[in-house]
């Protein structure tokens, strides 16, 4: 039985639709990372399912139970919101404790739950600290462990590490999810970093304009995107997006790139005579001094070194930026100027350009 299920779940304020008949069913122990840029209406769904929030259509399924209309109190769901929001008079054993201090759990049950989620999350040494004594991460584990304390099946996370610093973001990457499928809930996790996302779903809910834009795996996400839009939300540097228009020749179809006619082989036949965007992730893009059949000729105009690879950004005959990127060679830095690019025609990917749909490729 699905754990969270919604069914065209809407949502619209004074300023506008915010969510679009939603759809998603979330199984038993899946987390599920609700991925999208700032103000796509993640942290909204999220008070939706708590129930802060009232829907204007749909319905609302928490272990197979309609709670559309059910009060907060009901919906036996755990929150841990961005901003903490712990209790400042209390200190952080008595926050963690504070869902089964209200449902008048004896004091050995709240303090047995309380170290052993605490000594989980590694804070077991600040449970005597009040909020003020905490530093951010510490802070945030401790809204974390007062989401998992009370045991709930449904575990509604929004954005928990924004807030801290880059290396504890680095590490609650890691440690987050072993943790959370220790605990056995089932758990929504807003966030709008895509690697976090990535490193922390079994599947990635990706929220464009108020709809699922695109449900799947990190890896389904990645390699096959849905649209341009998904595309471009995924990738450091983002996808590069050529417009062209192949056409089918004795050997497959070709594509006209900087000036140079570009063989796709057998890849992409589907694009041939349309108008498309051929995606180009910069990690797919291969450099080279030499001229070569499949190659187009690009100006280097840029190298960034960002460790243990360099950033190139480079531009075509006809003015258009891309970016590739390649491993860090020690004794042979790239340097800018004239230089030829090419790419494996199965790795890319093509996009209508008027819809910004992907057009047939890997699935």
């Amino acid at each position: 039985m699905a754990q969270i299920e919604l069914k065209s779940l809407s949502k619209s304020f004074k300023t506008g639709k915010v969510l679009d008949r939603l759809n998603l069913t979330v199984e038993q122990g899946e987390i599920v990372c609700i991925f999208g840029p700032s103000g796509a209406g993640k942290t909204v769904l999220l008070r939706l399912i708590a129930g802060i929030e009232e829907p204007d259509e749909g319905a609302i399924y928490l272990e197979g139970r309609d709670v559309t209309d059910a009060a907060p109190e009901t919906r036996g769901v755990g929150i841990a919101f961005q901003n903490f929001a712990l209790f400042p008079h209390m200190t952080a054993f008595d926050n963690i404790g504070s869902a089964l201090t209200a449902r008048g759990a004896s004091a050995s049950t709240i303090k047995a739950k309380v170290e052993k989620v605490a000594a989980m999350l590694k804070i077991s040494h600040v449970l005597s600290h009040a909020p003020r004594a905490l530093s951010n991460g510490q802070k945030q584990r401790t809204a974390l462990a007062r989401a998992l304390a009370a045991d709930p099946k449904i575990v509604l996370l929004d954005d928990p590490l924004r807030n801290v610093d880059a290396k504890l973001r680095y590490e609650m990457r890691l440690e987050l999810p072993p943790l959370l499928r220790a605990s056995g809930a089932t758990v929504l996790y807003v966030t709008q970093d895509y690697k976090e996302a990535m490193a922390i779903g079994d599947r990635i809910a990706v929220l464009i304009g108020g709809r699922f834009e695109q449900v799947a795996t990190p890896a389904a996400i990645y390699r096959a995107p849905a649209s341009v839009g998904v595309a471009r939300l995924f990738g450091d540097p983002t996808i590069n997006l050529i417009p062209v228009k192949p056409r089918a020749t004795d050997a497959g179809a070709a594509c006209e790139i900087s000036g140079a006619t570009v063989p796709l082989g057998g890849a992409h036949p589907e694009s041939a005579g349309r108008a498309v965007l051929l995606g180009l992730r910069p990690e797919s893009l291969i450099v080279a001094g030499e001229p070569g059949a499949d190659r187009f000729p690009v100006d280097v105009v840029a190298v960034t070194p960002l460790n243990e690879k360099s950033v190139l950004l480079m531009r075509t005959h006809d003015g258009r930026e891309i970016f590739a990127s390649e491993a860090e060679v020690e004794n042979e830095p790239r340097q800018p100027g004239p230089a030829f690019a090419r790419f494996d025609p199965a790795r890319a990917l093509m996009f209508d350009e008027a819809s910004g749909a992907r057009i047939g490729g890997r699935a």
